[in-house]
This record gives C-alpha cells, structure tokens and sequence, in this order.
C-alpha cells in the first residue's frame, strides 16, 4: 500500500481580458496538429510505454513532503492504472485562480497542452469546441468506457455536448448546495442582538459590530469579510436579483448584470464599503488569502463562503477557535430578496461538474478516455476521494465516515483528492441525501453538526441556471471578457463615493453591455422563447 495586492491590480485585469480573448484565436494552433494522429487516437501499439499527461489544479496547499505532482495520489494513480497499462502519468499543474487564463495558453501550444484538460466555465468548453480545438469522444467512451458511461448516465452527458456530438465529459456534481453564511455568536451575545433573519437585520448588525466593535479589535475590526471571490459577492447579489424565468436565473457568472435587481445590489455594496463595514482591501483579494487570514485572526463577525469551506480539519473555524478560544461561529441565513417574497434567495449549482476535455492535438485519448473509465471503476473513485478504509475511513452504512484520529500523514495522503477525483465534484456515493450524508461524515466530529446546518441553510431558497438546449454564442465570444469585467465593475462600483454612485455605475454597465453584454442579452432572452 502506498504510504490534501498590489497597484497593478487594474493591469493585471487588462492583461487577463487581453489574454483570454487571445486565447481564442490561438486556439487555431491547437486543431492544426496531426489530424491523423489524433483521429486515431494514439492507441499504444506493439507494448511501447506512453506518457499521459493530465492537467491538476495546484491550490499551493501541499503538505511537506508532498508536491502537487509527486504525492500520495499520483502514486496511486501510477502504480493502479499507469503501471498495468505501461503508461508513464504526467500531472500538468495549472493554479486553480489561473485556471482559463493557463488553459488558453496551453491550447495554443499542441506541443504543451495535456492530454487531459478540464474547465467549469460551460463558455470556454463551447468555444473550444466551435473552433475545432477538442477530440470528439463519443466513440471512444463506446469502446471504451463502460463504467465511466454507467457512473454519469446519458442525461449528465448531455452537458458536454455539442450538435449531437461529445466533445466534453461531465463531472457529476455529489451535491448542488452552494454557499452559506457564518455570524460570531459571541459577538451578538456581547452587542445584545440576535442572528440576522433579514438583509435589513443584517445591515443593522454590521452597524453595531462596527460601532460597538465586541472584539476590541480597533482598526481591525471587520464587521463583514468581503473578498473578490464569487462566495462573497454572489450570496450578496443573489438578494437582490430577480429570476428571469420559473424560479431560474441565467448561469451564475458574468450574467449577472443582465438581471434585474442587480443594480440595487451594488448599491448596497456601495453603502457597506463607505460606512466602513466590509473589508477595506477586499478588491485585491481575488484568492481570499487576506480574508481567511482575518477570519482565522477573529477580525470578521460575519461572512459568506462555499458550504463547508471554513469547517475542514485544521480549517479556519479550527484555526480561529485556537487564535481566539471564547470564539463561537454559526450558520445564518440573513440575506432576503423583495423582489421573490423575501424568501432567501441563493443560487445552486447544476447537475453536472467540470467539463472534462481531450485537445484535439492530443495523440493519447484512447488512453486519456481509459483513465477516467479506470477511475469509475470499482473503489478507485472512493479511494481517490477518501483514502484507505481503516486508515482514513470507516463505513458506516455505507457512508464513508473519516477517522478524526488518525495520523496527519495518513490525512495528508487525500489532501487534494478533490483535484485528483476530476469525474465527480464531491463525494458521489449514491442520490442527493446519501451524498449530503457522506460530505458532513467527511468532517471532524466537532464540526459536523454546523456542517449540518450549513446544508440546510444552502438548499433552502435556491435558484439554479437556465440549461438551454444549445450553447449560446455570444457566451464563447464575450464570457471571459465580461467575466472580467464583472470584476472591475463590482470594484469601481463599491468603491465610488456615494454621490458619484449613479455615473460611476452607469459608465461601467455601458462597458460592459459594449464589450459584449448587448449581444449577450439579446441572445439569452431569445433563447428563454
């Protein structure tokens, strides 16, 4: 057995759009590469031993003595599948906060770009398909595949095609629930208020843990942690936007700014960034790493984040509770929306994952398709996402329960399991409940109760996304523009003097509908016909 902020910062926005639109056309270089070869899939013939290249996130969180390519996993890996089948497996590292802008960079290069390359963003999938950029695998998961077209089913696959043809597979997403909020108990005890069930209570509490500051913290007082991440700022918007159809909204990203709603939503981040009340620097914190720091220093009093983010091992709830011991967290669903009966309207994620892709310039997709079918095969999944049953599991009718006492060693050796298992998105043990049951067992016990409410929290209220029957266009011509732009202008927005409010937020909406919001908007509201 083998023994988980600077000046630039509006540069580095710029040159981000200019390489992404880039990306586009150099995607020209990728599909010209030996057709030949890649029509025939660079099958290994006469016992010749091939290199697999796959693409992994690397999220700089490896513990010593592990790297992001050389690790419990990539052992693993090697040693069950690589090694049988006289296959060398080459991890590619990509940083997940990079992650379109480095896969454009290595589409362009045929000699560069791996074998198995992945992406959430449905636009990027679309366009590298248009452009002729990715190998077409419908015959291949036919041939061979089996157990990886039983674990999706044909309904998931759906998600990566393209005119009838499969030019991507789906991740399977374990669960939908999407995000949740965090308040400190401890400082509602000491301004004498309860939990926020309402965004007026809400604002109403940042006011107090401002004004009050029950953390004694002075300057480092937070009321609300903010980070340029969507766990923040789309918990916020999604108060305040109005669905476009049957409780669904358009795919949540750089759609956003289409919905009505969403310029109250702004100015109401607007008034929480003048009053003083959510993180000063939040827009140079695009990876979070200054809002965990303060979230596990005791400076934030309430914030949004992924389900279960802060509450892993050693995680920030761990991290805050040693740093300040008479710290108490919980889950709140504060946020509501007028314009849907203020419920507590947050978004969820679709059915399916990551869009799992092999470049057309790839002379390995039979051996690309037969590493994921591997993966979906017997325990491997399992293994790959939870470890050694006895080590660092048990199973407990049939939920996957982790040891919370074994050994750091033996924990680390699935510290990016979810990186590594790219065929599902979560723990995929079974339906919705089973999978929920096994992700809160994947916790320490101390935190699992809150995990537990945090679930509830997210699945209560939820919107998900419009899955049209057709890519939309203007989605792979102007996505990754607009995504950027929906950066710059939630900043310039937030950080506009209150009277300037109304130019500032109509300049920037004139820009973004410029840069291919107009197209956008036209196209999806034709397609909601």
């Amino acid at each position: 057995m083998i023994g988980k902020a600077t000046k630039g910062s509006k540069k580095k926005w710029m040159g981000l759009a200019l390489t992404m639109v880039m990306g586009v056309s150099l995607l020209a270089g990728c599909s010209s590469a030996s057709e030949k070869e890649s029509a025939e899939g660079g099958a290994t013939t006469n016992g010749e031993r091939v290199t697999l290249k796959v693409e992994v996130f690397d999220r700089g969180n490896s513990p010593s003595p592990h790297t992001i390519t050389n690790n419990y996993l990539t052992k693993f890996v090697q040693e069950k599948f690589g090694d049988p089948n006289n296959i060398d497996v080459q991890f590619v590292p990509v940083q997940r906060s990079e992650e379109t802008t480095k896969l454009n960079v290595l589409m362009a290069s045929p000699s560069d770009v791996p074998d198995i390359v992945f992406v959430y963003d449905s636009s990027v999938f679309y366009r590298y398909a248009q452009q002729g950029g990715l190998t077409e695998v419908g015959e291949l998961l036919n041939e061979h595949a089996p157990n990886l077209k039983e674990y999706l089913g044909e309904d998931l696959l759906k998600f990566g095609q393209l005119e009838g043809q499969q030019f991507a597979i789906p991740g399977k997403r374990a669960i939908t629930s999407r995000y949740n909020s965090y308040i400190r108990q401890d400082w509602l005890d000491k301004v004498g208020m309860e939990a926020p069930t309402t965004t007026d209570e809400l604002y109403e509490t940042l006011k107090a843990f401002k004004e009050k500051d029950p953390g004694n913290l002075g300057s480092k007082n937070i009321p609300m942690g903010m980070a340029l991440a969507p766990a923040q700022y789309e918990t916020l918007i999604y108060s305040f936007i109005k669905p476009v159809q049957d409780g669904l909204t358009y795919s949540q990203r750089y759609e956003l700014p289409l919905h009505d709603g969403f310029k109250d939503a702004m100015q109401f981040l607007n008034k929480l960034y003048n009053e003083g009340l959510i993180s000063k620097d939040f827009s140079l914190d695009e990876e979070k790493t200054q809002l965990v720091k303060d979230f596990q220093n005791g400076n934030i009093g309430y914030m949004s984040e992924d389900v279960g983010q802060i509450l892993y091992a050693d995680g920030m709830l761990d991290n805050l509770y040693k740093n300040v011991p008479d710290s108490k967290v919980v889950a709140v669903d504060a946020y509501t929306n007028s314009n849907v009966d203020n419920k507590h309207i947050k978004s969820r994620y679709g059915s399916n994952g990551m869009y799992i892709m092999i470049p057309k310039s790839s002379k390995r997709s039979v051996e690309a398709v037969k590493y994921l079918d591997w993966m979906a095969s017997g325990t491997n999944l399992l293994e790959m996402n939870t470890g050694v049953e006895g080590e660092n599991y048990d199973m407990v009718d049939g939920v996957p329960v982790v040891k919370d006492d074994a050994p750091q060693d033996v924990k680390d050796r699935i510290y990016n399991g979810g990186d590594m298992a790219i065929i599902a998105n979560g723990k995929v043990v079974g339906d919705q409940a089973a999978n929920e049951a096994a992700w809160i067992a994947g916790f320490p016990e101390r935190n699992q109760e809150l995990m537990r409410q945090s679930i509830d929290i997210a699945n209560t209220d939820t919107i998900g996304p419009v899955i049209f029957s057709k890519p939309i266009e203007a989605e792979s011509k102007y996505g990754t523009a607009l995504n950027d732009k929906l950066k710059v202008l939630i900043v310039k927005t937030a950080m506009a003097k209150p009277a300037d409010f109304e130019a500032v937020y109509e300049k920037e909406m004139n820009d973004f509908m410029s840069l291919g919001g107009t197209e956008l908007k036209k196209e999806l509201e034709a397609a909601l016909q």
